[in-house]
């Protein structure tokens, strides 16, 4: 993990809340308590020069762990439920999420880090404020979520806003049909935006 301050990490189904410190980065994780499935579980690697610069992590779920850097920055990383989820389960989630982003202080800077099982597909001229033409795919029902969520909170998918190779912006391959998909995306505040 060279060159990387700080990783988010998903499905690391480890139980409870727990650091290790190895030789150049210390892992906090964040997973259902120690008598329930080992489900989901998420949780940050940063690199051990920056620890001083970093509040502790903090769990909102084991899907929302939350990392505060310098008092500036609001790190976020977000495990969202699948699109075969209960929707009542999804809701729930989504409502953490706009819920912890809401609590941010107007001068933090948020960074949200996600495997957001979502496709969010190339339609930004529907969602110009928050889409860029970047992105990978066609859109599914946890995609609008996503998109519904980064308009209403003034948020956008950084990474769609950048050319690259496809096979570099993909991260799931479907079991079935063999194709890639794009999952994981960098949202952070309209007001960190460039002009693209």
């Amino acid at each position: 993990m060279r060159n990387i301050d700080i990783a988010a990490l998903q499905e690391t189904r480890l139980a409870g809340a727990g650091t290790i410190k190895e030789a150049a980065y210390t892992f906090f994780w964040f997973g259902k308590s120690p008598e329930e499935p080992r489900l989901h579980g998420s949780g940050f690697a940063i690199a051990n020069r920056l620890l001083h610069s970093c509040q502790t992590p903090y769990a909102v779920s084991e899907r929302l762990p939350v990392l505060g850097v310098n008092t500036k920055q609001e790190d976020l990383l977000a495990y969202a439920p699948t699109l075969g989820a209960d929707p009542d389960v999804k809701d729930f989630f989504y409502n953490q999420l706009e819920d912890t982003v809401g609590k941010a202080s107007p001068s933090e800077r948020i960074i949200l880090l996600g495997d957001m099982n979502t496709r969010v597909a190339t339609d930004y001229m529907s969602w110009p404020e928050c889409l860029g033409k970047f992105s990978v795919g066609k859109i599914n029902e946890n995609g609008l979520r996503l998109l519904e969520f980064c308009s209403r909170n003034n948020l956008f998918i950084r990474n769609s806003f950048f050319p690259g190779k496809q096979h570099r912006k993909v991260s799931w391959c479907h079991p079935r049909s063999k194709t890639w998909h794009q999952l994981d995306f960098v949202i952070t505040s309209q007001k960190q935006r460039l002009k693209y």
